[in-house]
């Protein structure tokens, strides 16, 4: 194995990254090896990228590189590690938690209270190798291609967005047809939901929204979409509200489009504090409102390998791009001028 490796490292505070080469790290007692095949970038990556207020409070051990949705093959395990072998074929859950806390101790390690996420707090995986604790390594099912198998972390998010309850026969709305919207919309169809719409400001997305299985797609900056929402569903509203935007307009719109006695799941984050209508919009009528984050480990991940694997649930149309690692700023380029889906790259 080679001494040396690429990566996409942010060297200092500001807008950019830099490709650089660095030494292969090695894996501590509990951590083990990994040879990356794909790994996709997220939104949090993009901030990271273009350095917003978020990644200006948030990450502070520079440098550092970036990365964490990944799938590939374990070339390395250190003295301590006994559940995963050289040669496995895995991805990793971003988020490792301290197994102590409250939070860990009582089922919720997904929001543990001492979190670290790979590409955050560590280095990530936008590199030929990246070292992964054993506690969040993931064997993957090998009829799930590398590309897919990488994009299993966000995908995660939208399993449990959408099965906060079930939707099998119901109506949903998903307001933002991102790359987060596009996999929520795949899994609300797989899921047994009958009709779908979806919002958006982007063509480009509706379209993709269209190709994922979207009913009926509103373009929000041409007209209010709620008032056909209305009549396409009887005058009742949709029973289930998946809002991915973190767009204030958007959120008020699926409000005033749910059904009364609907559920919501939010994931989308927003850039401010909002303001909710809670007399109208929620607790007139008796609405539920779940706040997503995450995915719940590992039950979520049990889920997402299985319906991959199984063929019922299909996510290619979702991955619109996919490139060679050193091309990494034309693939942050495009993510940020919304015209792709979710975006591949390849060490």
């Amino acid at each position: 194995m080679a001494e040396t490796m690429k990566a996409v490292r942010k060297s200092t505070a500001g807008p950019g990254a830099e490709l650089v080469e660095v030494g292969v790290p090695a894996p501590a007692e509990d951590e083990v090896l990994v040879k990356v095949a794909s790994t996709s970038i997220c939104g949090t990556d993009l901030h990271i990228y273009q350095w917003n207020e978020w990644a200006n409070r948030r990450i502070v051990n520079l440098p550092q590189t970036l990365g964490h949705e990944l799938a590939g093959e374990v070339v390395e395990i250190g003295s301590r590690v006994h559940s995963v072998k050289i040669g496995d074929y895995v991805s990793a859950e971003t988020h490792i938690p301290c197994g102590r806390c409250w939070a860990c101790r009582t089922d919720k390690q997904h929001i543990c209270l001492n979190l670290k996420i790979l590409g955050v707090d560590r280095d990530g995986c936008f590199a030929t190798y990246i070292t992964v604790p054993e506690t969040v390594i993931w064997q993957n099912d090998r009829a799930i291609p590398p590309d897919q198998a990488s994009a299993q972390e966000p995908l995660g998010n939208a399993v449990d967005t959408v099965l906060a309850e079930d939707v099998a026969g119901k109506t949903v709305l998903v307001t933002g047809c991102g790359p987060l919207g596009i996999l929520t919309i795949l899994v609300a169809r797989a899921s047994g939901a009958t009709t779908v719409f979806a919002t958006d400001i982007s063509g480009y997305r509706l379209e993709l929204a269209k190709t994922a299985g979207a009913d009926h797609v509103f373009n929000v900056t041409e007209a209010d979409p709620v008032p056909e929402i209305r009549e396409l569903t009887g005058g009742i509203g949709v029973e289930v509200l998946l809002e991915l935007s973190g767009a204030q307009a958007a959120l008020d719109q699926g409000l005033e489009a749910l059904a009364y006695g609907g559920r919501v799941s939010l994931l989308g984050l927003f850039d401010s504090k909002v303001k909710v209508d809670l007399n109208d919009g929620v607790i007139f009528k008796n609405a539920r409102i779940y706040g997503i984050v995450g995915r719940r480990m590992y039950t979520t991940w049990y889920k997402t390998k299985r319906l991959l694997a199984s063929g019922v649930l299909d996510i290619s149309c979702a991955i619109t791009h996919t490139f060679p690692l050193e091309k990494y700023a034309e693939a942050f380029e495009l993510m940020a001028s919304g015209k792709s889906g979710k975006i591949v790259l390849h060490p």
